[in-house]
C-alpha cells in the first residue's frame, strides 16, 4: 500500500508561479515512478508530467512542456511540481500517483496503481 497527500495548491494569478508537493508512505519511495495528473472542471483527467523511480528522468505533456518541472526527492518521500507562467487553462484538480510497473512513469493513467486526493489550482485571469 501506498499513501499519497498532495498539497501546495491555492489561487494564483496569470503569469504567477505555485509549487505542488506530494507525500508518499507505505513503500519504499524510489522502487516506483510517479507522476502528476489533472482534471479541470467537466473534462477528463490528464496527465501532466511523470518522473522516473531513480534517475529523474521526465516527460511532460505539450501543454505544460517549458513551464512546469517535476522532480522528486527521495530522501524526503517527496514529489514536487513546479508551475511557472500559469494559464487559467491550467486551473483544475492536481493529482498525483504512483507507479510500479514502469520505470520511467506514463502517461496512462492506468499505469498508476495510487493515487492521491487531489489539491486545487484555481488560476484568476
Amino acid at each position: 500500500q501506498v499513501q499519497l497527500v498532495e498539497s501546495g495548491g491555492g489561487l494564483v494569478q496569470a503569469g504567477g508561479s505555485l509549487r505542488l508537493s506530494c507525500a508518499a508512505s507505505g513503500r519504499t519511495f524510489s522502487s516506483y515512478a510517479m507522476g502528476w495528473f489533472r482534471q479541470a472542471p467537466g473534462k477528463d483527467r490528464e496527465f501532466v508530467a511523470a518522473i522516473s523511480r531513480r534517475t529523474g528522468s521526465t516527460s511532460y505533456a505539450d501543454s505544460v512542456k517549458g513551464r512546469f518541472a517535476i522532480s522528486r526527492d527521495n530522501a524526503k518521500n517527496t514529489m514536487y511540481l513546479q508551475m511557472n507562467s500559469l494559464k487559467t487553462e491550467d486551473r483544475g484538480v492536481y493529482y498525483c500517483a504512483a507507479d510500479f510497473r514502469n520505470p520511467y512513469g506514463s502517461s496512462r493513467m492506468g499505469a498508476y496503481d495510487y493515487w492521491g486526493q487531489g489539491t486545487q489550482v484555481t488560476v484568476s485571469s
